[in-house]
């Protein structure tokens, strides 16, 4: 890995009797695009607002391009984008006024840039914060967040609201700061949105780093179901063998078939094409689920991380 810009080291914040993060580590290389994955819930959020130095930590360091994030938080904050998990705004101002005082606070930005970024996300900057949809709103703090380039870019929950084509812009935004050499943390729940967009992922379940390592190795644990219905009963015995599938459970009298998958699904859609198929759906389960699963079906305690860089 490249030299560390991102260094947590056994970082520990409580809530009382309330779960937050415990004896977190790990490190983020300079021109990375870190996934920071877990179920909601489970110490992201926390982990982020100790890195922008808006909880203190109770143990444990946290530092930035070589910053302590608390005792040198305003040089910190010069190097970073950052977009919170639930945006809060002055509600009064409209969107444009919006980038405008940030892009003060920033002594200013590349005008163009940011116009460029306005039209990729379509965002109507004439209305006001309070007049925007959930989505619209996540456009304006993804715009501030890299209208100025910043060297480390935290995004807690950066797609949250977002639909199918700005999900996309987002994805391209990412990219071109990696291949600028922009350092990316991005926490998310969705699997599939880190395998989209990050190099590494940790993984945090109960405020305890369980896992982390290269966005490949998810496929270890991403699991999903296909239902496949047919015109008439079936052999099941035509399923239950083939790559990618880990169970097979019989449906109306064997006119139809449920496969717990892992792995891609050529061998099952070519296997199904042999019958005539009524109707093919497949569903991913939430990350809440395939946690439970994982760890239950391993007898793992999520108290210690394998791999830890």
């Amino acid at each position: 890995m490249t030299a560390s810009i991102i260094e947590v080291e056994g970082l520990t914040k409580s809530y009382g009797g309330k779960r937050g993060i415990i004896d977190v580590s790990f490190q983020v290389g300079e021109g990375e695009v870190f996934g920071f994955l877990g179920p909601n819930g489970a110490g992201k959020t926390t982990t982020i607002r100790v890195l922008m130095a808006l909880l203190r930590a109770d143990s444990g360091t946290a530092r930035i391009a070589g910053l302590d994030s608390w005792d040198r938080s305003l040089e910190v904050k010069r190097l970073l984008g950052y977009v919170p998990g639930e945006p809060s705004l002055d509600p009064n101002l409209t969107g444009g006024q919006l980038l405008e005082y940030f892009a003060n606070l920033r002594g200013g930005v590349d005008q163009a840039y940011l116009k460029t970024l306005i039209e990729r996300l379509d965002l109507d900057t004439s209305r006001k914060f309070r007049q925007y949809s959930t989505g619209n709103k996540r456009k304006v703090v993804l715009i501030q967040a890299f209208m100025h380039r910043p060297r480390v870019l935290i995004l807690d929950e950066p797609t949250s609201g977002l639909d199918p084509l700005n999900q996309q812009e987002f994805d391209g935004m990412v990219k071109e700061a990696r291949e600028e050499g922009h350092t990316v943390f991005l926490s998310s729940h969705v699997l599939s949105e880190v395998e989209k967009t990050c190099t590494r992922v940790g993984i945090i379940r109960e405020g305890h780093l369980v896992r982390i390592g290269d966005v490949a190795e998810l496929k270890d644990i991403k699991r999903y179901e296909i239902t496949i219905s047919f015109a008439h009963p079936i052999p099941v015995d035509a399923f239950t063998k083939l790559d990618g599938v880990t169970d097979v459970e019989t449906l109306r009298d064997g006119s139809a078939v449920r496969l717990a998958m892992q792995g891609a699904a050529d061998a099952v859609i070519k296997a199904a094409a042999q019958y005539p198929v009524v109707s093919l759906t497949s569903y991913e389960p939430s990350l809440e689920d395939v946690f439970l699963r994982y760890y239950e079906r391993d007898g793992e305690a999520p108290k210690e991380a394998a791999g830890v860089a």
